[in-house]
């Protein structure tokens, strides 16, 4: 695993942390997943006022830059889906290492939008 992967073909550029530029993204990348992101934010925005903290808000923003680093990178597209496929798989050795690498792959995804 390499967190120095080349980006010249990523499908996007990275977008900005704001919800207009993660959905503009997500437009691009994964667009089947637009009603999801609007209801996710819509639930957000409710917690925030009910809390009265922008935690949510802040997690929501992250969660989604996180999700879009995947899609827009087809090596940690590819990683992601392969790990996501076996992560039910009969021999537990495979479950496991799938596991492993869901989280590897989300982590370095994290890393990368949080700087």
């Amino acid at each position: 695993m390499s967190t120095q992967s080349d980006h010249r073909h990523d499908l996007v550029p990275r977008p900005e942390q704001t919800p207009d530029a993660l959905r503009a993204a997500l437009a691009v990348v994964a667009p089947g997943r637009l009603e999801e992101m609007q209801t996710t934010k819509d639930e957000a925005f409710a917690k925030a006022l009910e809390w009265q903290s922008l935690s949510p808000v802040q997690s929501w923003v992250l969660t989604w830059a996180r999700d879009i680093e995947i899609a827009r990178r087809p090596d940690l597209s590819g990683r992601h889906a392969r790990a996501k496929s076996n992560l039910e798989h009969e021999d537990p050795v495979v479950a496991h290492e799938a596991l492993r690498e869901l989280s590897a792959v989300l982590d370095e995804a994290m890393k990368a939008v949080r700087g």
